[in-house]
């Protein structure tokens, strides 16, 4: 699929700006999970990036403002949510005499709804300026504030959400089931006294093999892609995994493989230089932010706001690895939407 840098939203601290924007994709590969955005045709990036403020078919240039009163986001979330975050060494938030962060501006840029495997009316009917303008509301709180001119953004803030694929249960899997059809073939044959006992057994393990392999892979994306394996731990499908699971530390493990194994709600933010890249073309990745919780008794435009608020705290800071809480019927203020106006668009 392709990240798309299209149509770029400003969103402010308490209010929301929404600009009819052109921004042309910008081609970059990006970490765990594969997510890598589109190409187009050939154009310099600082060209790509000064269209962010160039106003589609508009003559007097003008941006409609909108101001959030308070308003209850949908409780009723129930789950674990898992955060996991990372920073750049070349990343440092400075901090103000009184403690709190120095404002860094952003810029958002649309990654794209990842999809997933099941139909799913409360995260399919969302566009990316309905999952940003949740998101703006906690990156406000860890003063992350929308950009107003390209000389002044800092970050460029790739949007990415949607929902895992995971492998069937075992009931459901065509190659478990055969297995187990083969054993009981195996345990007839073998009381019978039939010499191609063992190669029906052989066959049935070969189908398991072939089956684990796969499960393994799928586990093994979705936890690069959620941020459950980090360099401070990596359980699902790999070696190390499984010699943790065959300890008294086993249950931890397997804890994180059904929480894999289950489909997930998931955003990711990746915030990169947008200065650097501006200016030459490099694509400096500065902080990036996993987060997600269960898909199943939960609705992905409810659970949005709860685990976001929970996640912002490792904005732009490291988790050491995956934390993972559970939530239960939260609640986040959003805002209602009331328009305030028109002001100019930056120049």
């Amino acid at each position: 699929m392709s990240g798309v840098a299209h149509g770029y939203k400003s969103l402010t601290h308490g209010g929301l700006i929404l600009g009819r924007f052109t921004w042309h994709r910008v081609s970059m590969t990006v970490s765990a999970g594969a997510l890598a955005s589109g190409q187009r045709k050939p154009m310099t990036l600082k060209s790509r990036l000064q269209n962010l403020w160039r106003v589609r078919g508009l003559a007097t240039c003008c941006l409609l403002v909108i101001a959030c009163a308070p308003m209850r986001g949908a409780g009723g979330v129930d789950g674990i949510t898992a955060v996991s975050s990372r920073v750049s060494k070349d990343y440092i938030r400075v901090k103000l005499p009184d403690g709190s962060f120095k404002p860094e501006s952003y810029a958002f840029g649309d990654g794209g709804n990842w999809g997933g495997n099941l139909s799913d009316v409360t995260i399919d009917k969302l566009h990316f300026i309905d999952v940003a303008r949740v998101i703006a509301v906690p990156l406000a709180s860890r003063q992350y504030v929308p950009a107003r001119d390209p000389g002044g953004t800092k970050l460029l803030i790739m949007l990415y959400w949607g929902t895992t694929a995971v492998p069937p249960p075992y009931e459901n899997d065509a190659m478990y089931q055969n297995y187990q059809e083969a054993v009981r073939e195996y345990r007839i044959l073998l009381a019978e006294g039939d010499p191609s006992a063992g190669a029906v057994l052989d066959a049935g393990i070969s189908q398991l093999c072939i089956s684990n392999e796969m499960r393994d892979r799928t586990d093994f994306r979705n936890a690069s892609m959620l941020g459950y394996n980090t360099e401070f731990s990596a359980l699902i499908g790999t070696d190390y995994g499984v010699n943790i699971g065959r300890t008294a530390m086993g249950w931890d493990q397997r804890d994180q493989i059904t929480e894999i194994e289950q489909n997930r709600y998931f955003v990711v933010l990746m915030a990169y230089d947008f200065q650097l890249m501006w200016k030459t073309k490099e694509h400096r990745l500065l902080w990036e932010t996993r987060f997600s919780i269960n898909e199943q008794h939960n609705a992905f435009d409810e659970a949005l706001p709860i685990m976001a608020q929970y996640a912002s705290r490792y904005f732009g800071q490291t988790s050491e690895g995956i934390l993972r809480r559970r939530v239960l019927d939260g609640h986040v203020d959003l805002g209602e939407l009331k328009s305030l106006g028109v002001v100019d668009a930056p120049k």
